[in-house]
């Protein structure tokens, strides 16, 4: 499977020590299998006056079958706790070597942020959620998930 990291620079060898905490699924090294949307994540850097340059890698996804991985299909109740929990700080998934799930986007961003201000309920946030369409993230929580089994092919800038 090829996946696509987008940033400010080139990712050769992914190093969690540089991720960043309160984001969807926590500390992790995110990438998605869809290229536009990488590259649209790494197009933030190029409004900062940085680089926007999209890695590419080749992920062995047989080697799942020999990882703990938490699959959110849909947005749904489970994805909406879990990615509330972590953007709050509450990082539960240290106990999974990959998620994959939808991404919190501008638009399901906003949703999320009303629900966790209270001010709409959880069925209220799935009912307007259902509507997104869903983009895909791959997180790798732990180095043991990326060593070995994501293989840098090559970077271009956007």
């Amino acid at each position: 499977m090829i996946l696509y990291h987008g940033s400010y620079i080139e990712v050769k060898s992914p190093n969690l020590s540089f991720s960043r905490k309160d984001v969807d699924f926590g500390a992790g090294f995110y990438t998605t299998h869809i290229r536009e949307q990488a590259e649209k994540w790494s197009l933030r850097f190029k409004r900062r006056e940085k680089q926007a340059v999209v890695s590419e890698y080749e992920f062995d996804d047989n080697v799942m079958e020999q990882l703990s991985v938490l699959n959110f299909e849909t947005y749904s109740d489970d994805w909406l706790e879990f990615v509330a929990s972590c953007r709050t700080g509450k990082d539960s998934a240290c106990n999974y070597d990959l998620i994959i799930g939808g991404v919190a986007n501008d638009d399901v961003f906003n949703t999320l942020q009303l629900y966790l201000d209270n001010l709409i309920s959880r069925q209220e946030t799935i009912k307007r959620l259902q509507y997104e369409k869903t983009n895909i993230q791959y997180c790798f929580k732990n180095q043991k998930a990326i060593d070995g089994h994501v293989r840098f092919l090559r970077s271009y800038q956007k």
